[in-house]
């Protein structure tokens, strides 16, 4: 009976291993293939009614390399002194995970960013104040960190988080300028 028990457990250890090397392997081809990923940050649609999408192409198993495109489907004047219209962001992101390209990562971007800055001017004697904009276009650096996540299919769950500095900031563009979000995607 100890030979029997041992033999099974034998013969489980040697199935399981072998089985995981398979599993392995065919996730290697498919890494190996699949280094496209088109996402929409959903957070910046329902919250800010921004369309947020964006294209990343991996270099190798720790990199890649990609551009957001934001545009203004709304117009949540009300919600920020300062009023987005659109953004272009490329971006470059280093993974810190034993998967390919997902896990933890660190984000290193640059972003084209117009909008609007709401000024409102009061009148002392009437007690009434007026709202009017200033446009501005500015170019802002910038770091994200954030997390990916991927399915065995090629499903994209992305969240992160970061700041950058406007370099040419005047009286109308903000000094700093947010990116962030919850994105969901595909690898292809």
């Amino acid at each position: 009976m100890k030979r029997f028990f041992s033999l099974c457990i034998l013969l489980f250890l040697c199935g399981n291993t072998l089985l995981s090397q398979e599993v392995q392997q065919d996730e290697t081809d498919r890494d190996e293939t699949d280094r496209d990923e088109l996402k929409i940050n959903v957070f910046n649609l329902i919250t800010f009614k921004y369309l947020d999408g964006a294209y990343e192409r991996i270099i190798d198993e720790e990199s890649s390399f990609g551009f957001g495109v934001l545009i203004n489907a709304g117009n949540d004047e009300d919600l920020f002194e300062y009023n987005r219209q659109y953004s272009i962001t490329p971006y470059y992101r280093r993974y810190f995970s034993k998967s390919f390209a997902s896990g933890f990562f660190v984000e290193g971007f640059g972003m084209l960013n117009s909008g609007e800055q709401d000024i409102y001017t009061f009148d002392d004697i009437t007690l009434e104040s007026e709202r009017t904009g200033e446009n501005y276009t500015d170019f802002a650096l910038g770091i994200s960190v954030g997390g990916k996540f991927i399915s065995k299919k090629g499903f994209i769950a992305e969240v992160y988080g970061g700041i950058g500095r406007n370099f040419f900031s005047t009286d109308f563009s903000p000094e700093v300028v947010p990116r962030g979000g919850v994105s969901l995607g595909f690898r292809f």
